[in-house]
C-alpha cells in the first residue's frame, strides 16, 4: 500500500522548509525587540475551551473543528487558533500574578476542517502575539504596529491595516437590533450562510464576501459606541498616527471570533486573488475571566498571521526569500588514508564554526566536484594520500577558481578566520 498524506496537510521538504524557517526566524527577531516571550501550548485541548473561548455560534466551532473522543470518552479538539490555548496557559499557570504586562508569542500548526484551497489548508500555521494585563489603548496600537512591522520586515508590499471598534457586549446587543432591522427585508436574497448567521450572530453577516454589495447603507457600529469605547478607539488611532502606521477605518470589520471587544483589526495585501486577508486580531477583555475564572480576569489584546498566506503573497509579489545558506567547506578524500582523514577533518571544521560536508559515496574527483558545486560550497578541500604525507591540503575557491595549498594542521583555523573577517 502506498500511503499519502491526509487531504489539506503539507509536507515541507528541504528547499521549501528554509522559507518557513526564514518566516519564523524573522518573527523571533522582532519579538525580541518588542520583548515578547515564546509560549508552547498543546496541539489539542478540551473541546469546551474553544466553545467557551472562541464562541459556540462561530463558523470555527460549528463547522470547522477537528473534535474527537479520547479513550476515556473526553471530548478533545485539535486547536483551531492560538489565543484560547495561550489564555488558558496564562490563567492555569497564574501568570496574571505578574505585576507587569505579560507578553507572549507562539508559532505552530492549527487545524480546521474546510475545503483546501490556496492559503486555506486543514493544517495551517500561525504566528501570533498576546499581551495581557493592561487595557491601555497604547497596547492595542503596539500590537497592531507589531504585525505591520513584521510584514514590512519580510518585504511585503502594499500592506493595508483596517481597524474598527466592536465596542462591548452591551453595545453589540443594541447594534444587533438595528442591524437585523436593516437585513430583514433582504433576507431571502442573502446567501445560505448569511441567513443562518442572522438567527445566531447577525454581526457576522457583515463579514460575508458574497453579499458585501448588498450592505451599502447598513448601520455602523461606530455610531453606537459609548463615550468610553469612542475615546479608546480615538486614542488607538492617535497612537497609530504617532507611530506612522497607516490604516483605514472599516466599520464592517467584525472578525470571526466572539471574544473581541473594543479594537478589531486586519492586515491585507494583494497577491492571492479574492483572498487578501493575511491576519488580524483585536482586544479581548473578559476572555481570561471566561477561561480562568472571573476572580482572575485580566484585559488582553493580540494578533495572528497565517504563515501560508504570508508566504504565498511574498512569492506572488516576487519578494526574494533567503535560501539555504551556502556551504563553507566541502572535503574530498582521494585514497583510503586520505578518505579516513576527511572524516576527522569535517568534524573538526564544524567544531570551528564552519558549515562543512564531505563526499560519502566514494565518487571520483569529477563527480565529487559536481556534488560540491550543487552544495554551493565556497571552498573545496581536496586531500590525497600524497598531500597527507606532505602535511598540506589543496583548497579551491569555487567562485574564482583560485587554488592554493595550506598547512593541513592550520587550514581549518585559517578558513574560520577568513569567514569571521567576511562577517565582520
Amino acid at each position: 500500500m502506498n500511503f499519502q498524506k491526509p487531504k489539506g496537510t503539507p509536507d515541507f521538504l528541504p528547499g521549501t522548509v528554509e522559507k518557513w524557517q526564514y518566516l519564523e526566524n524573522t518573527a523571533r527577531e522582532l519579538t525580541a525587540l518588542y520583548r515578547y516571550r515564546e509560549v508552547r501550548t498543546p496541539i489539542f485541548e478540551h473541546t469546551e475551551l474553544f466553545k467557551r473561548g472562541v464562541g459556540e455560534t462561530t463558523d470555527v466551532v460549528e463547522k470547522e473543528m477537528y473534535t474527537f473522543a479520547d479513550k476515556a470518552d473526553r471530548s478533545i479538539t485539535l486547536r483551531p487558533e492560538g489565543t484560547a490555548g495561550t489564555v488558558r496557559a496564562y490563567a492555569e499557570n497564574k501568570l496574571y500574578a505578574d505585576p507587569d504586562v505579560t507578553k507572549l508569542y507562539y508559532v505552530g500548526p492549527m487545524f480546521r476542517y474546510e475545503q483546501p484551497q490556496a492559503g486555506r489548508m486543514r493544517q495551517f500555521h500561525q504566528f501570533g502575539i498576546e499581551a495581557l494585563g493592561s487595557s491601555s489603548p497604547a497596547l492595542d496600537a503596539e500590537v497592531i504596529a507589531f504585525g505591520y512591522d513584521y510584514c514590512r520586515k519580510l518585504g511585503l508590499k502594499d500592506v493595508r491595516v483596517e481597524v474598527n471598534s466592536v465596542g462591548t457586549a452591551e453595545i453589540r446587543a443594541n447594534f444587533r437590533a438595528k442591524l437585523l432591522a436593516f437585513l430583514e427585508p433582504m433576507k431571502e436574497e442573502l446567501c445560505r450562510d448569511c441567513r443562518s448567521r442572522m438567527e445566531r450572530n447577525p454581526l457576522r453577516v457583515l463579514d460575508c464576501k458574497i453579499d458585501q454589495h448588498r450592505f451599502d447603507g447598513a448601520p455602523s457600529i461606530l455610531d453606537e459606541l459609548d463615550e468610553e469605547c469612542r475615546t479608546h478607539f480615538e486614542q488607538v488611532r492617535g497612537y497609530l498616527d504617532a507611530m506612522g502606521v497607516p490604516y483605514e477605518i472599516n466599520p464592517r470589520l467584525v472578525r470571526g471570533l466572539d471574544y473581541y471587544t473594543h479594537t478589531a483589526f486586519e492586515y491585507k495585501a494583494a497577491g492571492i486573488g479574492a483572498i487578501d486577508t493575511i491576519g488580524g486580531g483585536g482586544r479581548y477583555n473578559g476572555l481570561v475571566g471566561q477561561i480562568g475564572g472571573e476572580e482572575h480576569d485580566q484585559p488582553g489584546v493580540g494578533m495572528a498571521l497565517g504563515l501560508e498566506r504570508v508566504l504565498i503573497i511574498l512569492e506572488a509579489q516576487g519578494v526574494s526569500i533567503p535560501e539555504y545558506a551556502p556551504l563553507d567547506l566541502y572535503l574530498i578524500g582521494l585514497g583510503d588514508r586520505a578518505e579516513a582523514e576527511t572524516v576527522r577533518l569535517v568534524h573538526a571544521a564544524r567544531a570551528a564554526g564552519l558549515t562543512a560536508e564531505k563526499d560519502y559515496q566514494g565518487r571520483k574527483m569529477k563527480s565529487a566536484m559536481k556534488s560540491a558545486d550543487r552544495s554551493a560550497a565556497r571552498e573545496v578541500a581536496i586531500l590525497g594520500d600524497d598531500e597527507l604525507d606532505a602535511g598540506v591540503i589543496s583548497i579551491k575557491t569555487m567562485a574564482t577558481g583560485e587554488q592554493r595549498k595550506l598547512p593541513l594542521g592550520d587550514f581549518i583555523r585559517m578558513l574560520a578566520e577568513e569567514k569571521a573577517g567576511r562577517q565582520a
